[in-house]
């Protein structure tokens, strides 16, 4: 899975994005590889993993949501405006439903999880994000948010390939599902469709910063399973 290639997608990759999903590859095949994915999968992943993955993922929206908020007032056209505002509603709204049902079930509130004490990786990947999104040009900002839903609906439509039929007995049906859902291929095709016009519209030198942003945020995330896999806290 080391190769970009090997993956199949069912949406269009425009030029720059395939671009710096090349420059990401090894990072990107790595989550696809990673003990917690392929547990998660597999149905095997301990409960109290995938609990403290979902606490931490939960606060980790609310700063995707914070980024394409910061996004969606940068943008000139009113449409885009717009449609990084419902990006960062759909965060807020439609995956915390996922987590509010993985809470009942686990055994936490979202009031919990905003007590939580964020991770090391989890707040750097944060402030990566935020950072991108206010100082950095925009097609910067929107490859540094890019990752995390790219690389979410192409693991949860390459596991659901992968597994067949998800049955409902599987204990993470529902995150399998929610991420497989093909209706996350149009969402796709329109993120990648506003990377792609805002790399042309800007210099080499800031297309090469966003390809640079791209891959930082695509190490985040095989570092969330990561920490997720080891329950990793600060160590003093």
């Amino acid at each position: 899975m080391a190769k970009t290639e090997t993956i199949e997608r069912v949406f269009t990759v425009p030029p720059f994005a395939q671009a710096c999903l090349e420059a990401a590859a090894e990072a990107w095949g790595a989550s696809f590889r990673h003990p917690f994915v392929r547990a998660l999968a597999e149905g095997t992943l301990d409960a109290e993993r995938f609990r403290f993955y979902q606490m931490q993922d939960a606060r980790y929206l609310e700063a995707f949501a914070d980024a394409c908020s910061l996004i969606a007032t940068r943008c000139v056209r009113p449409e885009d405006k717009l449609w990084f505002i419902e990006a960062a509603r759909l965060a807020l709204v439609v995956e915390r439903e996922l987590h509010a049902g993985y809470g009942q079930k686990l055994g936490y509130t979202l009031e919990e999880v905003a007590r939580i004490e964020l991770t090391p990786n989890n707040r750097a990947y944060q402030d990566h994000m935020i950072a991108t999104a206010m100082r950095g040009t925009l097609v910067e900002a929107v490859a540094a948010v890019t990752p995390c839903s790219w690389l979410y609906i192409e693991l949860g439509q390459h596991l659901a390939r992968e597994l067949g039929t998800i049955p409902d007995t599987h204990p993470y049906a529902d995150w399998l599902r929610m991420y497989s859902n093909p209706a996350f291929n149009t969402y796709m095709e329109n993120l990648l469709e506003r990377l792609e016009r805002f790399a042309r519209a800007a210099d080499e030198a800031a297309r090469e910063r966003a390809k640079t942003a791209f891959l930082v945020s695509v190490r985040y995330e095989w570092m969330f399973w990561q920490q997720a896999w080891e329950c990793q806290h600060w160590p003093i």
